[in-house]
């Protein structure tokens, strides 16, 4: 990092996410910062290596309408994202069956708690398998890695014809019993 944002991350080293929320500053372009679907995220075609300033431009991260941006009190910037935001590297399983209770820890060492308010969704992958995201705040997800999604499959069970997995008293649907292949 260059200029003013060298130095950033010990001004700010275990901040929170900023209220973005409640800052409209004018949309002042596009700049040259990418997170790739990996997670890596990406500074004028280079990885910011630092995992302390990726901590930091996640906390000031927001979905608009039509894009990602970066936002301060003064400007707002957009960025491209390939995938989510943010990826999911582990899972916390507290209690069994529909007791249980699924804990996600972000890429950016951010904590998630598996509940209605922050569900669990599975959509269509490439090779036809599923891809598993958990809302981490705010319409920004994170991407579930695929070793975690093995981890859901063995917590899963059947509810009402649907396979799935319980967190918080809730029940997170993955694919229909009929479109699941019998290994019997």
């Amino acid at each position: 990092m260059t200029g003013a944002l060298r130095g950033l991350e010990q001004v700010f080293p275990e901040r929170g996410p900023a209220p973005v929320h409640l800052w409209n500053p004018p949309y002042c372009g596009e700049i040259d910062m990418r997170i790739a679907r990996d997670g890596t995220w990406f500074y004028n075609r280079t990885p910011i290596g630092r995992p302390a300033l990726v901590k930091l431009f996640s906390s000031i991260l927001r979905k608009d309408p039509e894009r990602y941006v970066l936002v301060t009190p003064v400007e707002r910037v957009g960025i491209v994202v390939e995938d989510a935001p943010f990826l999911g590297v582990e899972f916390l399983r507290e209690g069994e069956g529909e007791a249980q209770v699924l804990k996600l820890r972000t890429n950016v060492e951010e904590w998630v708690e598996v509940s209605a308010k922050n569900p669990l969704r599975f959509e269509p992958g490439d090779s036809g398998g599923l891809k598993p995201y958990v809302l981490v705040r705010a319409e920004l997800w994170a991407l579930v890695k695929r070793a975690l999604f093995y981890d859901l499959a063995a917590w899963g069970t059947e509810r009402d014809g649907f396979f799935g997995v319980w967190s918080a008293g809730t029940f997170f649907p993955m694919a229909s019993m009929d479109e699941l292949p019998d290994f019997s």
